[in-house]
């Protein structure tokens, strides 16, 4: 008997890194890992319980960014050269690895599967993959959600038409990608101020998601805690995560991707190696950095020298396990919860996507597994995404949710604090200013139009709660101060320029060359 629901959620996100200005780029890297060890992993998983006949449903939000680097023809290129590349090193491993054969089924585990990424990354989905996320949507497998603009964190905005901007420009670049307009979002750092709601009102968005403090904190008390959904004084809907199913697999002491049968992550043939050996397989500048071939699973919490041996096989008989773990729990969880609700609860499961493959190597497996399980194995729990729940359940108590985030304490410290509060005077004027020439310029025509826009697009990318985000981390932290720096600087030539009367359109060509996310771009999003 049917007792409950399961909504799993990924965020997909990276922030818009992309720099034709030079050859090759560090940072650039981000996409490309993501690809190989979790987005077209996810498809082949999504694309073989189709092919079973395995229903299932998963809500992934896609940000802005993340879709624009999807869908930008250079970092197609150059994502092919860096596969191509790995493809010829897993070719030359088959021969290097002829004597050791503890380590000879990891090698032909990465040879075999990117070979099939990269056919279906260029051959099946035309080196584009939101035709896939479009495909499994159109399917109804999967409900594509949006994600602020550029993840700004909406929290710390003090401008209203800022947050706003945000949003809309958000919900018109799902219009211009996906066809139709997303019904829910995804806010950025699951961050919420109260009154964000009514925006997403304006914008015709009927979800959002909120971390268990939001919801139970919220006014009046939630009768059903984060196990239903409410709605704000404003209509909208909030969803909230429940903790036992998070920390099940996000926690780093007791959660499934701990499991010393799993991949090693910290172990990389790009330190290991010799370096005349690996060379070619790193950046020019020749740094040793991870390349993404790791042969050692985590073993136990010994030394990165103490590991041993990866065995593919035994992980995933392990990634089996948990996923039927994973799927007891929650039946045991909704059968408790539905005898005292009266009705069925809903577990609400979001998960940073980049966990599943890249941090987590077998995460995709565990989905694969997770989806069969509850397709074949039982029949307490049916997976759902929000509009489906929602349509079957429009009833839903009122409340008030709290501001919250889903960030260390549960609040902002994460991305104001000493190591970042200095940008924020930066990014307060510079969004004054863009209100201020958006509000003199509302019919703006040709170049000065353009000159809006890219400020627009300037503004956006230095409001990415990933700089701050990083600058807490203490890791890349001369590469987030820089892009800020940069964004802040660009903003502010054109904002001269463009008070001024006097653009200069070679600096304009060559910000819409580098900085060309948004191409749809509306300043008037600002007004």
């Amino acid at each position: 008997m049917e007792k409950g629901y399961l909504c799993l959620l990924l965020h997909a996100h990276l922030p818009f890194v992309r720099h034709p200005e030079h050859e090759d780029f560090l940072e650039e890297d981000w996409l490309y890992e993501s690809l190989t060890e979790t987005y077209i992993p996810l498809i082949r998983v999504f694309d073989g319980l189709i092919d079973d006949g395995v229903d299932f449903r998963l809500t992934i939000s896609i940000s802005p960014t993340l879709a624009a680097m999807f869908s930008d023809p250079l970092l197609q290129s150059r994502y092919l050269r860096h596969l191509s590349r790995l493809i010829e090193l897993t070719d030359k491993e088959q021969i290097r690895l002829k004597k050791q054969p503890q380590f000879r089924e990891a090698a032909q585990m990465y040879e075999k599967k990117l070979k099939e990424t990269r056919f279906i990354f260029q051959e099946k989905y035309n080196g584009n993959i939101l035709n896939a996320f479009r495909k499994f949507q159109d399917l109804g497998k999967i409900e594509v959600i949006t994600c602020c603009a550029t993840h700004g964190f909406l929290p710390l905005m003090v401008y209203r038409r800022a947050v706003r901007a945000q949003v809309r420009i958000a919900v018109r670049d799902y219009l211009f990608k996906f066809g139709h307009r997303p019904k829910g979002i995804w806010l950025s750092e699951c961050a919420y101020n109260p009154g964000d709601d009514e925006i997403l009102k304006e914008e015709n968005l009927r979800f959002f998601f909120l971390d268990t403090h939001g919801i139970i904190y919220g006014t009046p008390r939630p009768r059903y805690a984060v196990f239903a959904p409410v709605y704000c004084p404003s209509g909208v809907v909030a969803f909230g995560r429940d903790v036992e199913s998070s920390l099940q697999v996000w926690s780093a002491e007791t959660g499934y991707p701990g499991d010393f049968r799993y991949r090693e992550f910290y172990r990389d043939v790009g330190y290991d190696l010799d370096y005349n050996y690996i060379h070619p397989y790193l950046h020019s500048d020749g740094i040793r950095r991870n390349v993404g071939i790791k042969y050692y699973k985590i073993t136990g919490k010994v030394n990165l020298d103490k590991k041993e041996p990866y065995r593919p096989q035994e992980a995933l008989e392990a990634a089996a396990e948990h996923a039927g773990n994973f799927i007891f729990n929650r039946e045991k969880q909704v059968e408790y919860l539905y005898n005292f609700m009266g009705r069925k609860p809903i577990i609400v499961a979001p998960y940073d996507a980049e966990l599943f493959g890249h941090w987590w190597y077998e995460g995709p497996d565990f989905l694969n597994f997770l989806f069969r399980k509850i397709h074949y194995d039982q029949t307490t729990l049916r997976p759902v995404t929000p509009s489906e729940y929602l349509n079957e359940n429009p009833k839903n108590q009122v409340i008030t949710p709290s501001m919250s985030s889903w960030g260390d304490k549960g609040y902002n410290e994460v991305w104001l604090n000493g190591n970042n509060d200095w940008i924020y005077r930066h990014l307060h004027k510079v969004t004054e200013r863009m209100l201020e020439i958006a509000e003199e310029n509302p019919q703006a025509k040709e170049v000065k139009r353009r000159a809006l826009n890219q400020a627009a697009r300037e503004l956006l990318l230095a409001q990415a709660s990933d700089w701050a985000f990083i600058m807490t981390t203490g890791r890349m932290v001369e590469y987030a101060e820089k892009r800020t720096r940069n964004h802040i600087h660009q903003f502010n030539r054109l904002y001269e320029q463009i008070k001024n009367n006097r653009i200069d359109e070679n600096f304009l060509n060559d910000l819409e060359y580098r900085d060309n996310v948004f191409p749809e771009m509306d300043y008037r999003a600002y007004l």
